[in-house]
C-alpha cells in the first residue's frame, strides 16, 4: 500500500474531487475529497469513509465536480498499490449497470471480491550462495551447492524440492553463513503456460475449424466465432489452438466453464498441451489462492484463467481472448442481486475491448444460432467425432408398450441392455435429472404430504442420509417414522423416483455390480472430482447420475446412457423447456462410445412422437433447431422479443401482491411493450416470502431497460419487507 494515509493531525489539504463508486445500492458515485500529493486516477482501488465504515471503493469516470469545496466533503483515506480498473473494464462495468438496472456500486463490486489482494504480496526470504565452503562436505550438501552454485536465489523449499534433500539441509549451510538470506518477490501461482509444449497436430475438420479460427485471431479486433460440434468432435482442441495463438501475441486468456470446480479433466488436458495448469476461479478455491489469482490477473503472471461465471470480472491486465464452454449451459446466468448471463456479457466484454470471444458447444443455444445465421457470429461445425469414433445408436423406449415391473422404474428392455454392457466390462449410465430417493411422500391413510414450512415445494426424502428436505431453501428434517397429521406408523409412502431409488432398482437386478451415485448432494466438490476420476478409470459399473455428468466428462468405458425419464424437462411452463430438453439429453448420451467403442442410448418416454424425441433419435439437430426458431418468432419469444421478469416478494402475501399490482400501475403506455401479470410465481412461497411474478414483453428493437426503469421510478417505493427483483432476459420462470 502507498503512504498515503491521513496525517496524525487531521485530513490532509485537498484540492481535487473524484467521484468513487462504493459497494452499496446508490444509483451514481459518491463524491470525494483528493488529498493533496495523492495519487488517483480513474480506475484506482480506494478506501474511503462511508458512515462510520471505511469501504473499498473505486476511482470512477465522470468530470471533477469542482463547484464543490474539496473542504467539505470527506477525503479519499488511502489508495491500493494494485493495478488501476482499466477504461474498457470501467466501460464494461457501466454497461452491465445499465443493462441489468443494477445498482453500478453492486456491479464494480464483482471485480473488487479479493480486498486482501489490493495491496502487493509480501517478499518472500530466500537465500544465495555467499561464497563460503562448508566445514564439512557431505552428499546432500554437495547436490545442493551444484544447483546454487552459480549465485542465482532460491526459495528454501524450492532449493530443497530441486536438490532431492529436506530443508534441514539448507538450514544448516545457513548458520554456517554458506548461504545469505535474501527477499525475493512471491512465485506465481500457476506457471506460464507454453504454446509450443506439445503442438496438437490438428488433421481434418479440426484443422480446417482450427484454422477458420486463427484467421479471426490474427486480424485482430472483436469477433465472434460458434464452434458448434457434436460431442466427441475435437471442439477443445480446436479452441486450444486460438489460446496458443493468443499466448504468442503476450495477451491472455480467459475460459469460462459452467462447472470449473469438477471438471479436472479439462485441467489435466491443458496441462499436457501448454505444460502447466491455468489459473482457477470458483467458489471451491481457498480464499487465500482466490486473492491470488485476482493479484496475478490484474498484474499480468496468471496468462490463462479457466473459472466460472464470475470469472468474467476479473481485472486481467491484457485480456486477449475469451473461450466461453458448454456456451448453451443454464448454469452461466446468475440470478443472485445483479441478474447476468455470462455468455451475453462476455460477447459484450469482448465488443467493448475489441477482442475475439469464441463460443463452443455440441448443442448451441437457439439465440447463438439465429445470431449465426444474421451473420452476427461466424459458424464453424464439426459433424463428425474425433478420428471418425461413431456417435451412439439411440432408440425410444415407449413406457406405455415396455413399461417396467410394478414398484419399478426401468424398462425390461433398459435392464437387458444394463445386463450385456456389464458382462462386456464396459460401463453403463443411468440417468435422471432428480436428486434424491423421492420427490414426495405422502400418507396413505390420510394423504398428507410433506412440504417446506417455508416453501410452496415438496420435501424431498434422502433416504442414504436420513432426511427429507427442501431443494429451494435447504430445511431438512429427519424422515419420520409415523404422520404428523393422523398418527399412523409405517404408512408413508415414497411417490416418483430419484436417483437414489434407481440405484436401489439397480442393486435389486444386479447385486454384483459396482454401483455409483453421482449427485450433488452426496459430497463436496473434492469427493464429486475423486468419484468422476473413479469412473474414468473403470473402477464402476453402473454409474446412477444427475445432470453432473452432461458437464463435458470423458468415460473411456461407458458405451451405453440409459435416461430414465426423458420428458422430465418438458412437463412445464418454461418456453425453452424444448429446447433444454433436447440439449440435456444430447449432452448425456454424448457420454457414450467417445474412445471408438460401438454404443447406444436408451431414452425412456411416455411421449415418443414428441419433436424433442424424434429428432434425438433421428439425429438431426438441424430440423429441430428449425422448428424451434420458426415458433419463437411467431410467438415474438427471444431472440425475437424481449422479456423482463419483475419478482415481488414479501413476508405477507396481501403484502406482495399489493405492491405488485401498484407497480404494474404506474408502467408507462408503450405500443409494443405489454405487461403479464401480476400472478403468483409458480414457487409462490420461498424462505417464508410470498412472491407475485410481472413478465414485461416487448419487441426485440423495444427500450425495456428505459421501460422498466420508469415503472419502477413511479411506482411505490420499497417498504417494510417488500423486496423487487429485476430479471433482464430471465433464464428460469419460477
Amino acid at each position: 500500500m502507498k503512504d498515503d494515509s491521513p496525517g496524525l493531525f487531521g485530513p490532509l489539504p485537498s484540492s481535487r474531487v473524484v467521484p468513487v463508486l462504493v459497494p452499496m445500492p446508490a444509483p451514481v458515485a459518491y463524491s470525494y475529497a483528493v488529498p493533496d500529493g495523492m495519487p488517483v486516477e480513474a480506475g484506482s482501488i480506494v478506501q474511503v469513509p462511508l458512515g462510520p465504515r471505511q469501504v473499498v471503493g473505486v476511482v470512477w469516470d465522470g468530470e471533477e465536480a469542482n463547484s464543490v469545496d474539496p473542504k467539505k466533503l470527506r477525503p479519499i483515506t488511502k489508495v491500493f498499490d494494485c493495478p488501476p480498473l482499466d477504461k474498457p473494464m470501467r466501460s464494461f462495468l457501466d454497461w452491465v449497470a445499465a443493462y441489468t438496472l443494477s445498482p453500478p456500486g453492486y456491479v464494480a463490486r464483482m471485480a473488487l471480491r479479493a480486498p486482501a489482494a489490493f495491496d502487493p504480496e509480501p517478499m518472500v526470504e530466500g537465500f544465495r550462495f555467499s561464497g563460503m565452503e562448508p566445514e564439512r562436505m557431505t552428499p546432500a550438501r554437495r547436490k545442493v551447492l551444484d544447483l546454487a552454485g552459480d549465485g542465482l536465489s532460491w526459495t528454501k523449499s524450492g532449493l530443497a524440492h530441486a536438490s532431492g534433500v529436506s530443508t534441514s539441509v539448507i538450514d544448516g549451510l545457513a548458520a554456517q553463513g554458506v548461504f545469505e538470506s535474501v527477499f525475493l518477490p512471491p512465485p506465481p501461482l500457476v506457471a506460464r503456460p507454453d504454446p509450443e509444449f506439445a503442438e496438437h497436430r490438428l488433421a481434418g475438420p479440426q484443422k480446417e475449424a482450427a484454422d477458420e479460427i486463427l484467421d479471426g485471431i490474427r486480424k485482430g479486433g472483436f469477433s465472434v466465432a460458434l464452434i458448434d460440434g457434436v460431442t466427441g468432435s475435437g471442439k477443445t482442441e480446436v479452441y486450444f489452438e486460438a489460446i496458443a495463438e493468443t499466448l504468442r501475441q503476450g495477451r491472455q486468456v480467459l475460459i469460462l466453464l459452467p462447472e470449473i470446480a469438477l471438471t479436472a479433466n479439462f485441467l489435466e488436458r491443458f496441462q499436457d498441451r501448454f505444460g502447466a495448469k491455468p489459473g482457477e476461479w470458483h467458489s471451491d478455491l481457498a480464499t487465500r489462492t482466490r486473492e491470488k489469482v485476482w493479484r496475478q490477473a490484474a498484474t499480468g503472471e496468471i496468462r490463462v484463467v479457466a473459472g466460472a461465471r464470475s470469472a468474467l470480472f476479473l481485472p486481467f491486465e491484457d485480456l486477449g481472448l475469451i473461450i466461453v464452454d458448454e456456451e448453451h449451459d443454464p448454469a452461466f446466468k446468475q440470478e443472485d442481486r445483479v441478474f447476468y448471463n455470462a455468455r451475453d456479457m462476455a460477447v459484450v466484454r469482448a465488443r467493448i475491448a475489441g477482442f475475439p470471444v469464441v463460443l463452443v458447444s455440441a448443442t448451441p443455444s437457439v439465440e447463438s444460432q439465429v445470431n449465426c445465421q444474421a451473420g452476427r457470429y461466424k459458424r464453424i461445425h464439426l459433424p463428425t467425432r474425433f478420428a471418425d469414433a461413431a456417435m451412439p445408436d439411440l432408440h425410444l423406449i415407449d413406457m406405455r408398450r415396455h413399461p417396467p415391473e410394478r414398484g419399478g422404474f426401468l424398462s425390461p428392455l433398459l435392464l437387458r441392455a444394463v445386463g450385456r454392457t456389464i458382462e462386456r466390462k464396459e460401463q453403463a449410465l443411468l440417468f435422471l435429472n432428480r436428486r434424491g430417493y423421492a420427490p414426495l411422500t405422502l400418507c396413505r391413510v390420510c394423504g398428507h404430504r410433506f412440504q417446506c414450512p417455508q416453501c410452496s415445494s415438496w420435501l424431498v426424502e434422502h433416504r442414504f442420509r436420513g432426511q427429507i428436505q427442501c431443494h429451494q431453501c435447504g430445511y431438512s428434517e429427519p424422515t419420520p417414522q409415523a404422520c404428523p397429521e393422523c398418527g399412523t406408523l409405517d404408512h408413508l409412502v415414497a411417490c416418483g423416483p430419484g436417483v437414489e431409488r434407481i440405484a436401489e432398482e439397480v442393486e435389486k437386478h444386479f447385486p454384483d455390480a459396482r454401483t455409483l451415485v453421482l449427485s450433488s448432494d452426496l459430497g463436496g466438490v473434492k469427493r464429486l472430482r475423486l468419484e468422476l476420476e473413479a469412473i474414468a478409470n473403470g473402477e464402476a459399473d453402473i454409474v446412477i447420475g444427475t445432470q453432473l455428468v452432461a458437464k463435458g466428462h470423458n468415460f473411456p468405458l461407458m458405451t451405453l446412457v440409459g435416461i430414465v425419464d426423458a420428458d422430465i424437462g418438458l412437463a412445464n411452463g418454461d418456453p425453452r423447456a424444448a429446447e433444454r430438453t433436447f440439449q440435456l439429453l444430447s449432452q448425456v448420451t454424448g457420454r457414450a462410445g467417445r474412445t471408438g467403442r460401438k454404443s447406444h442410448g436408451l431414452l425412456q418416454t411416455f411421449q415418443p412422437m414428441h419433436p424433442v424425441m424424434q429428432a434425438l433419435v433421428s439425429g438431426d439437430a438441424s430440423a429441430f433447431y428449425e422448428r424451434e426458431i420458426a415458433e419463437r418468432e411467431r410467438a415474438a419469444l427471444p431472440p425475437f422479443g424481449r422479456l423482463v421478469s419483475i419478482i415481488v416478494s414479501a413476508d405477507s402475501r396481501a403484502e406482495a401482491e399489493t405492491h405488485a399490482r401498484q407497480l404494474r400501475q404506474s408502467a408507462p403506455v408503450e405500443r409494443d411493450i405489454a405487461i403479464l401479470g401480476p400472478a403468483e410465481a409458480p414457487l409462490a412461497l420461498i424462505r417464508g416470502r410470498h412472491r407475485f411474478r410481472l413478465l414485461v414483453h416487448g419487441r426485440r428493437t423495444s427500450d425495456m431497460q428505459g421501460f422498466v426503469r420508469a415503472m419502477l421510478a413511479n411506482g411505490p417505493k420499497e417498504r417494510r419487507s417488500i423486496q423487487v427483483q429485476v430479471d433482464v432476459d430471465p433464464q428460469s420462470f419460477l
